[in-house]
């Protein structure tokens, strides 16, 4: 599990500023977690994290990855708001078994089990990546980098974009991308019959139609141009089924 940093937004404008910056609606907090992401005006991913309501401040729980840089950016918006951003002494913690009081499940995908925060950092030992796996969830820095299309990568079926909020930036794209276009390309869980490492180039018919990225046991997580994922796909020395 990769380190997790958190910052506390704070002031009277928190609330609308966020509004106007990510993809999914701030109100869902007063209902627990809040999945999000931050685009480029371009319609493309540069962050995720989980928002947490804490009374007079929100926390954002980032990646360690791209803490630092995503802080730079939300502060570049600040302006002239009345937003305060610093960082927080809560830690997470995460598990799949019976969730600790005060936990908050985590709102991507039931079997990714719950978020608790305090003073505790890390997790309960499960297997993350073969849960990924099995419900095709991008990770941040792994499938999620800055050439990701969050509805590429399923972002509505992980509940982390929400068409009826009003504007944000990136909307516009992921907007026609959600009603004016079929998506032709995206993740999704494969099959692997043999020996095929992370990274490998999916191909059909010798062609290039993809790439693998997390694999767990017999099945991954690829990225394909599903019009043109027909045929046998081989990566490496397997055999892939599009699943």
């Amino acid at each position: 599990m990769s380190e997790r940093i958190l910052y506390e937004i704070t002031g009277s404008d928190r609330e609308h500023f966020l509004q106007g910056l990510i993809s999914n609606d701030v109100r869902k907090l007063k209902d627990g977690l809040v999945y999000a992401a931050l685009l480029t005006p371009q319609g493309k991913y540069l962050a995720d994290f989980f928002l947490l309501d804490r009374g007079e401040a929100i926390v954002i729980d980032l990646d360690e990855s791209i803490a630092e840089p995503t802080i730079k950016r939300l502060s570049m918006y600040k302006l002239r708001a009345d937003v305060q951003i610093a960082p927080s002494a809560l830690k997470v913690y995460r598990g799949t078994g019976p969730a600790p009081e005060g936990a908050l499940p985590d709102p991507r995908h039931p079997d990714l089990g719950w978020r608790l925060y305090g003073e505790r950092s890390g997790d309960d030992g499960s297997d993350w990546d073969a849960i990924r796996v099995a419900h095709c969830i991008p990770e941040t820095g792994i499938e999620l980098t800055p050439d990701t299309y969050i509805l590429e990568a399923g972002f509505e079926r992980l509940n982390g974009v929400d068409f009826r909020k009003g504007c944000y930036v990136g909307q516009e794209v992921t907007a026609r991308m959600k009603h004016k276009t079929e998506l032709r390309k995206g993740f999704v869980s494969v099959g692997i019959s043999g020996s095929a490492e992370p990274g490998a180039e999916i191909t059909a018919e010798g062609r290039r139609v993809g790439q693998l990225f997390t694999r767990a046991g017999n099945r991954a997580i690829a990225y394909l141009r599903l019009d043109r994922a027909e045929g046998t796909l081989r990566a490496d020395e397997a055999e892939i089924t599009y699943l």
